[in-house]
């Protein structure tokens, strides 16, 4: 965030390399890095203790991943995490079904308090629109019946708020919901806005699988060359797929920009919170300035990019890796880190949250 210094945190140990790609070495890096850490964490979740964390970052920012990187370290049996977006989907998916939609209005009208009737709730969740958003009480009321449905969960909610005019309700999310006193937090993720861009902009995605990818940083095993266009492009790996050649999504060239509206507003959501006091806050960061990386991470944990030279004599792509380097809101020179290390950051600091 410009002009915002979130604190860095140090997941340097040396000695062992761990590949972060593979889910059972992150096992094992995860257990080097905060082992203690997830033990407790284990033992306060197996004696039925819970939590709820906000997630707040822009759009884009990672929240889930690093939600469901916890669970991934942790234990999913004792943790959830909820999307608004996802509950307003399920909703929708609800009305199709008129069982389902007979319990959903029984719900409203026993739990929803707001200025709206219920049965114009239920048609603004029909429709969906941009200009026919649902009411903050509405959405509130959505959440407490997943939470329900989910039990006695530590729950990390991904997506609230999302107006300035959420935060109130944020706030005093458990009173407001009457649903359980448990210790809550609020997480702070800061992402470059370069970051983000370039995720936009390179992003390619299988016509056929449509299993997602990014030509700059999140390549396949297999790079192809067009030499009329004279651009490299991705094949995708699912051997199903045939060697189709992964293609850009419809508006991704136009990076950032295509969701500029979305980044400020969230970028408000989160100066306003980060002065709340009374309220536990973590602090998680994509980034690492260039001149501290050797202090503070293992090489390993740097995200790689790639870019491409094309053999004219032998007719093979090379790919040249080298750390992922961008220039932060700041405008200092920094890396971008991959996902785990973001994700022991929050394990640590969770523990601590909790005073385990």
């Amino acid at each position: 965030m410009k002009d915002v210094d979130f604190p860095l945190f140090k997941t340097k140990t040396g000695g062992q390399k761990f590949m972060l790609e593979d889910p059972l070495e992150r096992r094992k890096y995860f257990q080097a890095k905060a082992g203690p850490e997830i033990e407790k964490l284990k033992d306060y979740l197996n004696k039925g203790n819970t939590f709820i964390g906000f997630l707040l970052g822009k759009k884009n920012a990672g929240k889930g991943t690093y939600s469901k990187l916890f669970m991934e370290a942790v234990g999913n049996e004792k943790v959830a995490h909820i999307s608004i977006g996802d509950i307003v989907r399920s909703v929708d998916h609800a009305l199709q079904d008129e069982t389902q939609k007979a319990d959903l209005i029984q719900y409203l009208k026993k739990e929803y308090r707001g200025f709206i009737a219920v049965e114009e709730v239920i048609e603004k969740l029909k429709s969906r629109s941009t200009k026919n958003l649902l009411p903050t009480e509405a959405i509130l009321t959505l959440v407490k019946r997943e939470i329900d449905r989910l039990g006695r969960k530590a729950i990390f909610i991904d997506g609230f708020p999302r107006e300035l005019d959420q935060i109130s309700y944020s706030l005093y999310f458990r009173s407001l919901m009457n649903y359980r006193n448990d210790p809550d937090f609020f997480v702070f993720i800061d992402v470059p806005e370069a970051v983000i861009d370039e995720r936009l902009k390179y992003r390619v995605v299988c016509p056929k699988c449509f299993t997602p990818r990014n030509i700059r940083v999140l390549r396949t095993k297999n790079v192809g060359y067009d030499k009329e266009t004279k651009k490299f492009y991705l094949i995708c790996d699912n051997p199903a797929c045939g060697g189709i050649k992964m293609i850009p999504k419809e508006g991704d060239d136009l990076g950032i920009e295509a969701i500029r509206d979305r980044i400020e507003i969230d970028d408000k959501v989160m100066r306003i919170l980060l002065r709340l006091q009374g309220v536990s806050q973590i602090y998680l960061r994509n980034s690492i300035p260039v001149d501290k990386a050797d202090d503070y991470v293992d090489d390993y944990e740097i995200t790689p990019a790639y870019r491409y030279e094309y053999d004219e004599k032998i007719g093979k792509v090379k790919t040249i890796e080298e750390p992922w380097s961008i220039k932060d809101d700041n405008n200092i020179p920094c890396y971008s880190l991959l996902p785990a290390p973001i994700g022991v950051a929050l394990i640590k600091q969770i523990a601590q949250v909790l005073g385990l």
